[in-house]
Order: structure tokens, then sequence, then C-alpha cells
């Protein structure tokens, strides 16, 4: 048969992509498959007007030429795709189109990274306070009173840290309103923190001093390890849209091996056409999945 070769080695393509995607690191695969769909979603999603009304206000929106830019250059690049992989306008006016549709939501994954660093400052500067708080005034909600009221902390985490307050005055005891904090923010400094302050609360404060100074300690090592944490994501996603943009370009090296005339009548065969789009759907979706793995909210357990 004329066309087995050919077909080989497209298949060949094909199971090289799905490898090599699999197999660019185990660590790397698990954490995008596993840690971007469990991670990231174990903390209700925000809603889209409050990203970026938060990004706006802290001066980080993106502008029009950003956008513009992005669209122009995605767009041009599954254009191009589509028309090499198929000799076809028409697909790679389909695939453009879609691409450019997935704009808005990349630059939705950007400002939630903004708004998730931004939440991990706030979250950090609570955690740190509260504790010094502790120590001169011996009462959690007094610590939290007093955080409230210095002004160091800003929206929503204000807001949420205010509502612990009157939920441990109507209730008589902290222990629903630690609940409440932790479900909406869970971060392993804060539900340490918490957990240190029951304990304290309800065997009492003496000696407390030393267990506060090594929640301290424990705090800055997490803190750390999350900021090491995003210069590691940062590092690790240049190199990951490079290589994903590389594994595309496999068709390439097989039309310019069997020659432009034999790639096209290859093409013409129903089953080929299956497999280029499923190349092109695998490696899309996988750069989606590490694009939303780089942009994962920053310090969730």
């Amino acid at each position: 048969m004329k066309t087995l070769p050919e077909l080989l080695l497209l298949f060949g393509i094909a199971i090289v992509t799905m490898i090599a995607r699999k197999n660019n690191g185990e660590k790397v695969y698990q954490e995008i498959s596993e840690k971007a769909s469990n991670t990231y979603n174990k903390v209700v999603p925000y809603s889209y007007k409050l990203v970026q009304e938060k990004v706006k206000e802290l001066g980080q929106s993106f502008s029009a030429r950003q956008y513009i830019t992005y669209i122009a250059i995605i767009g041009g690049f599954a254009f191009g795709i589509g028309y090499f992989y198929f000799y076809s306008l028409i697909v790679a006016g389909i695939y453009a189109v879609i691409a450019i549709a997935f704009v808005p939501y990349i630059f939705y994954l950007k400002a939630q990274r903004i708004y998730s660093e931004y939440i991990f400052e706030q979250i950090q500067t609570y955690t740190t306070n509260v504790i010094m708080e502790f120590n001169t005034t011996q009462s959690f909600v007094k610590a939290l009173e007093g955080v409230c009221k210095s002004g160091i902390l800003e929206e929503p985490v204000l807001s949420d840290a205010k509502k612990m307050i009157e939920m441990s005055y109507q209730n008589g005891t902290i222990d629903e309103s630690i609940e409440y904090f932790n479900q909406k923010y869970p971060f392993y400094m804060v539900k340490n923190m918490h957990q240190l302050f029951l304990q304290i609360t309800k065997e009492g404060a003496r000696d407390s001093g030393e267990a506060l100074e090594n929640m301290s300690m424990d705090i800055d090592a997490l803190v750390e390890g999350v900021y090491r944490d995003q210069m590691d994501r940062k590092n690790f996603h240049g190199r990951f849209i490079t290589f994903g943009l590389v594994l595309f370009f496999l068709v390439m090296v097989m039309q310019f091996l069997l020659g432009t005339d034999n790639y096209i009548s290859l093409i013409e065969i129903w089953y080929v056409k299956i497999i280029l789009h499923a190349i092109i759907i695998i490696n899309s979706a996988f750069l989606m999945n590490g694009e939303k793995y780089y942009n994962a909210d920053v310090g969730v357990e």
C-alpha cells in the first residue's frame, strides 16, 4: 500500500507527541494533571468581576495593546498550523477563530494569578500580625480587632476578619469563625495558626509565647517555600511553552521528509485528517493545562 509508510510515520508522530507530553518529567505531568485540577479547584473560584476589579485597583490591569498582541500572535500561529497541517484556508480560519476565543480566558488566568498573589500577601500579613497582637492581648478575638483597626489589612480579607469577630461574639466561641476563615482561605499557615489558637484557648494561654514564636518561624518557612515555588513555576513556564510549540512542528518535519505533494495526497484520507486534528487538540489542551497550572492559586494546599 503506497500510503502505508506515510501513515505509519503520522501515527508515530501522534504517539511521540502524546509520549513526549506525558514524559516531560513525571513530576511535571503529575503536577499539571493532578495539582491543577485538584489543588486549583479546592478554593471556590473567584468571580471574573471581582478579579478584574482588584487587578485594576492594584494598577496591573491589561491594556488593549496587550490583548491585540496576544490575538495577533495566537491567532496567527493557529492559522499557520491549521493551514500547513491541512492546506485549507477554511480549516486554518476555524482554528484561528477558536484560538482567539481563548485569549480572554488566558488573560483571566493571568489576572487570577495576580489576585491570588495579592491574597497570599494579605494572608501572610494577617497571620503574622495576629500572632504579634495575641502576644500583647492574650485573646484571639482582641488580636483580630487590633489587626482590623491597624489598617494593614485590605479587602476582601479585612471583611472576612471582621466577620470572624462578629461570629465569635455571637457564638461565644471562636470555633465556627475559625472554620469559616479556614474554608475561605485554605492556606497551611492559616490552618496551622488557627489550630494553635484553638489549643491555647481551650487549654489556657500559659506558656504560649514559645509556641507562638515557633509558629512564626513555621510561617516564615512556608512563605519562603511558596515564593520559591513561584520562581520554579516561572522558570518551568517558559520551557514548557517552548517545548509545546516545538511539538506542533513535528508534522512539518514529516512534510519535509515526504515532500509537499505526497503529504497533500496523504491528508486526503479521512482518518489521517482525524489524526492530525487529534494532534492539534492534544497539544492545545496540554498547553492550556500548563498555563492554568502556572497561574494557579499561590500558597494553597
